[in-house]
């Protein structure tokens, strides 16, 4: 036996023109529960900031995925769209002003990256506690 319980929660984004995330933040909030206030802070920015750069960049269908695996300390969320484009760190197609959101998730991310699928893609990153 390992020690370590995995948790898993999945969100099915709504085609929409705008992420909803207040939704998702009170799905997720049951996965949090426990969790330091810091990690839990950090884990809804990474959400907020995955899922709205699927939104402003990717196209339906989306979907959200976050995996909790207690006693390894290791988060991991996932968010799949159907665009084929991947994020670049520092630089967005909206203009200058925009382009943070990868930043932000570079910065609270242990590891972060992108795995093209079939369609689409799914960008990924994981936090350790």
């Amino acid at each position: 036996m390992t020690g370590i319980e995995c948790r898993l929660q999945s969100v099915a984004l709504p085609t929409a023109a705008s992420p909803p995330l207040p939704a998702v933040r009170k799905a997720l909030a049951p996965l949090a529960d426990g969790l330091p206030a810091e990690v839990e802070q950090d884990l809804m920015l990474l959400v907020t900031e995955l899922v709205a750069n699927a939104y402003e960049h990717g196209i339906a269908p989306r979907e959200l995925r976050v995996e909790r695996r207690d006693g390894s300390g290791a988060i991991r969320v996932e968010v799949d769209d159907a665009a084929p484009g991947r994020p670049i760190l520092g630089w967005s197609r909206l203009g200058v002003n925009r382009g943070r959101g990868v930043r932000i998730v570079d910065g609270l991310a242990a590891r972060w990256g992108v795995r093209q699928l079939g369609v689409g893609k799914t960008v990924w990153a994981e936090l350790s506690y």
